[in-house]
This record gives C-alpha cells, sequence and structure tokens, in this order.
C-alpha cells in the first residue's frame, strides 16, 4: 500500500558506496551498534535547506529513513536524487500527516529567512511592486553577507539605496512568524494525531535561535538566561509555545536554540568567504560584538545525539563553547583564506539595508551551551580557528 501522489516512492535501498563491510568483525560490529540505537524513520521539515542536506546525509550514512517534507517535491527531488538518496522518501504538504504518523521522529528547521528590510517602507508613486521587484534584483552591490541563526540574515546593499523600496514592516514580520509558527503547529498537531499509529514519534527536535535571549555586548547568556525584547526574541518565543504544544507525556520535546552555523554551502561562510577572496572582507563596525557560532557537523551531531539519546530534552543552545568577537572570526577567516581582513561595513550602511533589523548583528550575542557540555556532548570543533581551517580545506585559493 502506498502513499497518494503527489508523494514519491523512491527506488529500494542500494548498498552503500564502497559495499557493505566485508569482514567478519565489521559484520559484528555493525550489529552490534544497530541493536544500540536500532533504526529510526525521521520526518523533516527544512530538509532542503543548508542544515536539514546535511542532517539528512548523516542519518542515511546511519541506515535510518528519512522522510523529506516540503511545499515542493520537484525542489527536493532536485536536491536529494533517487539514485544518490535511495533511502529518501518525499512528501508534499498533503502527505505530511501519513508520514509524521509513520515516524519514530521528527524534525522541524523549517522557516523563511530574513533577507529585507524590516523598517516601514518607503512609499514612491515611481516605483511599482514588479518594477521594484526587478530593480532589487539587478542592482544588488556584490556585498552580501548572511548571519545564519537558523533565522538567517541575508543583508544586500543597493548601489542606490534612496530608490530601494522594501516591502512593509508589518508584512515582513508576518512572514517572518509566520513561516516558522505556522508549519511548526501544522507538525505538532499531526505528532498528537498519531496516538493510535503502529509506529509514532517519540521524539520532537524542534529549531529555534539564539534570537530568543535578545542581544548585548556585556553579558552572556546560557539556557536559564530570560528571554530579550526585540522582534526576533518574540518570534522566538512564540516558535517555541507552539513546539510545547507537543504531547510531552508521550512524546520528548527537544528544543534548539541554534547560533550562527559556519559551513563551506551556506550559512554565513558561504556569503563572506567570496568577499574575502576578493580581498573586500572585514567586520560589521567595529567587530567587537559577539559572535555565536558553531561548525555545521557539530550541529548535525548535536541533532542526532537528541535524536536518539533520551537524557538530551527541553531548551538546548546549539552553540560552540568558545564564542568570539566577530573581528576575531574575521580576523581568523582571512589567515585561513590568506588574505586580509580589513574592510569593515558602517553602520549606516547595515540600517539603510535592514532598518531595525541591523541590531540583530550590529550589537550580537554571548551565548553559551552550558546544558549540551553537562549532557557531555562532544564538539568536533569547540574552536573557531579549528572550524575555518576545516571548512578552508575545500576551498580554491
Amino acid at each position: 500500500m502506498g502513499f497518494p501522489t503527489p508523494f514519491l516512492q523512491l527506488k529500494p535501498k542500494q548498498p552503500p558506496v564502497g559495499g557493505y563491510p566485508r569482514s567478519r568483525r565489521h559484520m559484528h560490529l555493525r550489529c552490534a551498534l544497530n541493536s544500540e540505537n536500532p533504526p529510526m524513520t525521521v520526518s523533516i521539515t527544512g530538509a532542503t535547506g543548508f542544515i536539514g542536506r546535511r542532517l539528512v546525509q548523516k542519518l542515511l550514512s546511519d541506515d535510518h529513513k528519512v522522510f523529506v517534507l516540503t511545499r515542493s517535491a520537484t525542489k527536493a527531488a532536485s536536491v536529494f536524487p533517487v539514485s544518490t538518496y535511495p533511502g529518501v522518501t518525499i512528501a508534499e504538504q498533503g502527505d505530511w500527516e501519513a508520514c509524521v504518523r509513520g515516524s519514530s521522529a521528527v524534525v522541524n528547521l523549517a522557516g523563511m529567512p530574513i533577507s529585507t528590510k524590516w523598517s516601514p517602507e518607503v512609499h514612491s508613486p515611481l516605483v511599482g511592486s514588479s518594477i521594484r521587484t526587478r530593480y532589487l534584483r539587478s542592482l544588488s552591490l556584490s556585498l552580501s553577507l548572511s548571519l545564519s541563526l537558523s533565522l538567517s540574515l541575508s543583508l544586500s546593499l543597493s548601489l542606490s539605496l534612496s530608490l530601494v523600496v522594501p516591502p512593509s514592516l508589518s508584512q515582513i514580520k508576518q512572514e517572518i512568524k509566520r513561516s516558522r509558527v505556522n508549519v511548526t503547529s501544522k507538525v505538532v498537531k499531526y505528532i498528537n494525531h498519531a496516538g493510535n499509529a503502529d509506529v509514532q514519534p517519540s521524539v520532537f527536535v524542534s529549531a529555534t535561535a539564539i534570537g530568543y535571549y535578545g542581544t548585548s555586548e556585556v553579558h552572556s547568556f546560557d539556557e536559564s538566561s530570560p528571554s530579550g525584547n526585540d522582534y526576533l526574541a518574540e518570534v522566538c518565543r512564540e516558535w517555541e509555545a507552539t513546539a510545547r504544544q507537543v504531547n510531552q507525556q508521550d512524546v520528548r520535546l527537544v528544543l534548539l536554540r541554534i547560533g550562527v552555523v559556519l559551513g563551506k554551502d551556506g550559512g554565513a561562510l558561504a556569503k563572506m568567504i567570496p568577499l574575502f577572496m576578493m580581498f573586500a572582507g572585514g567586520p560589521l563596525g567595529t567587530g567587537r560584538q559577539w559572535f555565536s557560532w558553531i561548525h555545521l557537523d557539530d550541529l548535525v551531531n548535536l541533532i542526532y545525539e537528541s535524536l536518539i539519546n533520551p537524557a538530551y530534552k527541553g531548551v538546548i543552545n546549539g552553540t560552540a563553547p568558545n564564542p568570539v568577537r566577530l573581528s576575531e572570526l574575521c580576523q581568523q577567516l582571512g589567515r585561513v583564506v590568506g588574505r586580509p581582513s580589513w574592510l569593515p561595513v558602517p553602520e549606516f550602511a547595515l540600517k539603510a539595508v535592514l532598518g531595525e533589523g541591523a541590531s540583530v548583528v550590529w550589537e550580537g550575542q554571548k551565548v553559551l551551551p552550558v546544558k549540551a557540555k553537562d549532557l557531555g556532548f562532544s564538539y568536533r570543533y569547540p574552536y573557531v580557528e579549528d572550524a575555518l581551517k576545516a571548512i578552508a580545506q575545500d576551498i580554491p585559493t
């Protein structure tokens, strides 16, 4: 019995690259590992994103099955082609509930990037919405920095800021919140309705962001710290409150407050590295703002551990144990790619592009992963220098 269209039934799983283990010792080891952590079926929202893609790879490498919950099966199939990802099944929204009901775990990574100015629009009768869209696409300067907080920030400095007419403040903020809260609410509903299924989720890992804490140059934050009072903090509070509506008597809930994720193929470094390679890299403003980061591999391992380890529950900060000032990050990045860090982005440019959102990257926050350390989580990259060196190995110079 299959799932209805547009649920895509993919080919049976093929042997892993290099074939199955040949030696008797490897066979026993494989069986021992599988008996300790039996195969899971994991439904994932946001699987086609920067974090989700790596998580899918990790799960498949350990012989788990993955349901990719997506709004576009075509896009998901281009990210996870059958020939390369035989353990993935793709489902559009009409089939999400069936997938969740047949899963042993659910990971929620969905959310619209924060990618435009948050201040009220500058009205101009000369610039229509369609013209405005084309204008913004054609006049963006090669100054783009993305800070991925799971709530990612993408900054584009236009050649003629006075003519840029962004969407209204209320529209942007509503979409930022809606894209997170609505998907989370839908997933929670499906989990709660799965109680009578033969297989049902026993763990729900839901992403949130360190934006929960607000910003500060002088204070540090851990999982016990109160929420901030800016807009991102408000979004995170509502996001988490929605996730908490899951039936926690039967389902273990993990809320990961994710920091700035470092990796070559997305997030902050995907935008920063090209600038540094063009000798145009540097910090935002003074560079004294705190930068609470985590290497992509460590974050994926943290999500994975949250799925399999019952000790992981409640709020856990998804950051490395050693946050740095942004100036240090830029200096280290320049060092590993052999380029200077010398061209700071001035505050007025950030405010012109992001408006209210500029404070998030201008002020920063020092977030410590107290819970993860108490749980004994082992970081592969606890220091930013080591993380950047590992990432830079794949960058052509």
